[in-house]
């Protein structure tokens, strides 16, 4: 039933098709949110006020996608996961493992992306998933113990993530840096204020405190 429901909403203006998501057990979707012509299936589903999800995104497989206030998920991105609670025995090694995607407030992810959602993807406030074919992979085989494992991303508030970038589980990029173009991120950084580059990535050269990305008020790049 709540397939069906998600498929009806697809024909229906906003105004009806938001009343028809939220009568879905665990949806919840603000007034002030929009999700245009995609396809959204996680178990639960938080939309907050100015939030928007654009057309021809595919959602499914996720426990659960959150987009704070005024972030957007922008066209044509592919997000999956692999829920918790299946009966599969890929990951039941794994307890801990949540299949998530949680986006803070005045965030984007722009256009044609793949993020693998099997573990959780935390991306801060004020963040850019800017250009075109990023990946974000929190999954892959251990090659040692013979099986599928995963491992969370997180990216840190104020961070720039540029075009066709690899992320991989277990990353971590800090608060108020860079990602460069074509850059494979793969290890845990703690140093803020850094452009990172490179295959694999590391610190190029820091990144002045006085540049206005880090300092916007409104998440929306003119």
């Amino acid at each position: 039933m709540k397939r069906v429901k998600i498929f009806l909403s697809l024909l229906l203006p906003w105004c009806l098709k938001r009343r028809l998501l939220n009568s879905i057990k665990g949806f919840e979707v603000s007034k002030e949110a929009y999700i245009g012509l995609s396809f959204v299936n996680p178990q639960i589903l938080v939309l907050k006020p100015g939030s928007n999800i654009g057309h021809f995104n595919v959602v499914i497989n996720l426990d659960k996608l959150v987009l704070n206030e005024n972030s957007s998920i922008g066209r044509s991105n592919w997000i999956t996961g692999f829920p918790t609670k299946s009966d599969s025995r890929h990951f039941a090694h794994d307890k801990g493992r949540e299949s998530e995607l949680i986006i803070g407030k005045e965030s984007a992810i722009t256009k044609n992306h793949h993020l693998d959602c099997t573990n959780a993807i935390h991306i801060g406030d004020f963040v850019t998933i800017a250009g075109y074919n990023s990946q974000l992979l929190t999954h892959s085989i251990d090659i040692y113990k013979g099986r599928q494992d995963s491992h969370p991303i997180m990216i840190g508030d104020y961070c720039f993530v540029s075009t066709d970038v690899n992320i991989l589980g277990g990353s971590v990029l800090p608060a108020y840096s860079v990602l460069a173009a074509g850059a494979v991120l793969n290890k845990i950084y703690a140093e803020e204020w850094k452009l990172y580059g490179g295959v694999p990535a590391k610190p190029i050269k820091d990144i002045s405190k006085d540049a206005k990305y880090f300092n916007r008020k409104i998440g929306f790049v003119y």
